[in-house]
């Protein structure tokens, strides 16, 4: 678990105190963005709750639960709906009654059983009201993780039952790489007008969409900076320095706090299962368009 924890110390402070006290709450949601290691963290987490030796790594327990085979360790995922397999993954109610069925039985080998839902985000709107139930009053011997990019992302309800683990972003280029694709993508916009827009907002996928929300949100918040002649070392992308000081020029504050306002909006609404199509192509038509 440490190993997956490497570079999230607090995390892993946090979680090793339980496991060492024996004082392990009933329900943990692991927050953070995409690429912060949350899910893996789980998994080791889980791991190193279904092993007599609070995960040794070499022990049956851990080697079924490493390779996803442990009966005491359940992973649930965002699915398409049965009658359509390249509809939207979402979490929907009847995997939480199944989560419900099986917390109810004892544990097949371990002292415990855990469950993971990842992307739980996604839940559909009937879900966490279901889901509420089971944290309100949990099976003995039972603990769930709930993965999940923001504390927004649930309601308040289903988080004041858990314990929170915050997870930071790593610093590996990819918000960099973000800026850099936002900035390509305004251009492209601008110089091509609707048909462009049209173009790359058709089938985008969710997570692509997410990653250009954010990156229109990173390159908003630079803009801010260069404005007010903030030196290129503190922008997301400092490569990209001289761009951002020209596209700076474009906006106003207010135009920028707008712009963030927007994204915000967009991606509350990418959480509650919007099309990211139409959520590309509403935030692009008012933010590019507006400042070609």
């Amino acid at each position: 678990m440490l190993e997956a924890l490497a570079d999230q110390p607090r995390a892993a402070q946090l979680l090793t105190r339980a496991l060492e006290s024996d004082r392990v709450a009933h329900a943990y949601a692991f927050i953070g963005p995409p690429g912060s290691g949350r899910t893996s963290a789980a998994k080791a987490f889980a791991a190193a709750l279904v092993c007599a030796k609070g995960g040794c790594g070499a022990c049956r327990d851990c080697r079924l639960a490493a390779t996803g085979q442990h009966p005491d360790v359940h992973l649930i995922v965002p699915t398409p709906p049965p009658s359509n397999p390249k509809g939207t993954p979402l979490i929907r109610l009847d995997q939480i009654h199944e989560l419900e069925r099986k917390a109810s039985l004892r544990p097949l080998m371990a002292a415990r059983k855990v469950f993971i839902i990842d992307d739980a985000e996604r839940m559909t709107p009937d879900s966490p009201q279901a889901f509420l139930k089971t944290l309100e009053e949990p099976p003995a011997r039972t603990v769930i993780i709930i993965v999940l990019p923001t504390a927004r992302a649930l309601p308040a309800t289903i988080l004041s039952r858990c314990q929170r683990v915050r997870f930071v972003p790593h610093d590996d280029g990819a918000a960099a790489e973000s800026v850099t694709a936002v900035l390509a993508l305004l251009e492209e916009v601008r110089a091509g007008g609707g048909e462009v827009l049209l173009r790359r907002s058709q089938r985008i996928e969710r997570a692509k969409a997410e990653a250009l929300v954010d990156g229109l949100w990173r390159l908003a918040r630079d803009l801010l900076l260069a404005a007010s002649g903030a030196p290129a070392t503190l922008l997301t992308a400092p490569d990209r320095g001289a761009a951002i000081v020209r596209e700076s020029a474009r906006w106003t504050t207010d135009e920028l706090l707008g712009v963030i306002r927007l994204c915000r909006e967009a991606r509350d609404g990418l959480l509650r299962n919007v099309s990211p199509g139409l959520t590309m192509e509403v935030l692009l038509s008012r933010v590019a368009l507006r400042a070609a």
